[in-house]
């Protein structure tokens, strides 16, 4: 992605293959957050599987509301902001996106409509449909970081948090990044001040071609943070706490994974040689993460695990998000083998340093985000220093990094700070033994009943829980 074009002089027609290639792949990523409840819903106990769910459900709803309203415009609207935001009053309500209107400036299309030609490569969409497309990043980003805190959560609480983190947090990074600002390719961002300018842009730009930074880092240090703030669950370390419904996982997984190609292919904004090769990128680096993950999984625990598999999925598709356009095929073989066997040797580090991350949100997403985004200076066919073109991308990708884990930390906690101190994030002790679920929903995952009465449902939840339940318990005694 990145900065908007400048205007066209003439009226443009609007490219009706593209447009139609991103209307598809607008629809598979608003797919993956349904996804993302499946297999979230199934890491966690049987008696918090509904709450999980209504997490991700919950954002979509806050997300799609406050993205049409101010969402947009705080990213990708035309008044720069100190390089940190976007005016959001300028678009408000997608005003002069939807429909060109008097006083906003914008490129109108030959048949009336605000169009866009993001890459200037004379390919133009409607911006309405570009704004749709980015609202469902928004919404995928948010519900990420409801996996850290599974179990113990106000459903409350996480609304608000859900409106205020993508205001304050996921719009101004998303513009940082994306729309030409500090962490852009533009004159006035970090690259251009380390490594100088070409032309009015960075001559070192950053990459991010579909969201390491700005989904994967972001949400995976913004899940920590809260799991910091929010605490432990009763039992965390002590109690098994494994998947309750292991094919809901899988079948989660591998809804993320086809609607991961409308995320990364779609992040084109056209059908053409790019994309393609994007979609074997992305196909590539996620075969080779599960890989690397179940071979960690022999080697450590003597099985090779179908949450291992899943996870491996989840892995190698964060992984090459940043990178898929700027990698060779076999770079993406590289990119996602290494990407899985990180994750899977990070997701043990809640219980060595007694953070509960329910469901491994910093080991999957925060740690195979920056591999991804440092991987890709490392290895992109043009600029990567294994390539033989030196240090400045990956040190700019480094850079980048960086400066997102602090905004997205610093902010994410004073949002936590100030939600645990006005509403409270944890639900009553009692109710979270017999299940959020009940407690928050007045409702259960399942009703099973035998001659005998009414069946107590497993309580299950993460399986990397279970498998460290003595290595947390041993690090707390010492």
């Amino acid at each position: 992605m990145s900065t908007l074009a400048p205007l066209a002089a003439d009226p443009p027609a609007i490219d009706t293959a593209a447009t139609a290639f991103m209307i598809i792949c607008a629809s598979l990523v608003l797919l993956m957050t349904p996804g993302l409840a499946l297999f979230y819903g199934g890491m966690t106990r049987a008696k918090s599987v509904l709450n999980m769910m209504m997490m991700s459900f919950g954002a979509m709803g806050v997300a799609g509301v406050i993205y049409v309203l101010w969402g947009y415009s705080m990213a990708f609207g035309g008044s720069d902001i100190g390089g940190l935001f976007a005016n959001p009053f300028e678009k408000f309500g997608l005003r002069g996106v939807a429909s060109a209107v008097e006083g906003v400036t914008a490129t109108v299309g030959a048949d009336g409509m605000p169009v866009i030609d993001v890459f200037g490569a004379d390919v133009w969409i409607p911006e309405v449909l570009f704004a749709g497309f980015q609202l469902t990043f928004a919404i995928i980003t948010v519900a990420l970081i409801s996996g850290a805190v599974a179990d113990r959560v106000k459903f409350s609480t996480w609304m608000v948090f859900v409106a205020i983190w993508l205001t304050l947090v996921y719009f101004p990074i998303s513009h940082m990044v994306w729309g030409g600002g500090i962490l852009s390719g533009a004159e006035n961002g970090f690259a251009a001040w380390m490594f100088g300018t070409e032309d009015g842009a960075a001559s070192v730009a950053p990459i991010d071609f579909a969201g390491g930074t700005v989904v994967h880092i972001n949400a995976g240090i913004a899940g920590l943070v809260l799991a910091l703030v929010v605490g432990t669950r009763i039992g965390f370390g002590k109690v098994a706490m494994r998947p309750h419904n292991v094919p809901l996982v899988m079948i989660g997984a591998g809804l993320l994974w086809f609607g991961w190609f409308g995320f990364n292919a779609g992040s084109e904004l056209a059908a053409d040689g790019l994309a393609s090769l994007v979609w074997v990128n992305t196909t590539a680096a996620t075969a080779a993460a599960i890989l690397g993950w179940l071979v960690v999984e022999k080697v450590r625990d003597g099985h090779a695990t179908s949450i291992g598999a899943a996870s491996g999925v989840v892995a190698g598709l964060v992984a090459i998000t940043p990178a898929c356009g700027s990698l060779s095929p076999v770079g993406s073989l590289i990119l996602g083998v290494v990407a899985g066997a990180l994750a899977a040797l990070a997701v043990g580090l809640k219980f060595r340093f007694g953070f509960d991350d329910s469901l491994d949100v910093v080991g999957v997403h925060l740690v195979a985000g920056l591999w991804g985004t440092v991987g890709a200076g490392l290895l992109a066919t043009e600029g990567g220093l294994f390539y033989g073109d030196g240090v400045q991308q990956t040190v700019v990708q480094i850079v980048v990094a960086l400066v997102s884990l602090l905004i997205s930390g610093v902010l994410t906690f004073v949002i936590a700070i100030a939600l645990k101190a006005t509403m409270g994030w944890r639900i009553a002790d009692d109710d979270e033994v017999s299940g959020i679920d009940g407690a928050e929903h007045a409702e259960s995952g399942y009703d099973l009943v035998s001659r005998g009465g009414r069946l107590g449902v497993s309580s299950q939840g993460s399986q990397h829980d279970a498998r460290h339940a003595d290595e947390i318990t041993e690090g707390a005694k010492a």
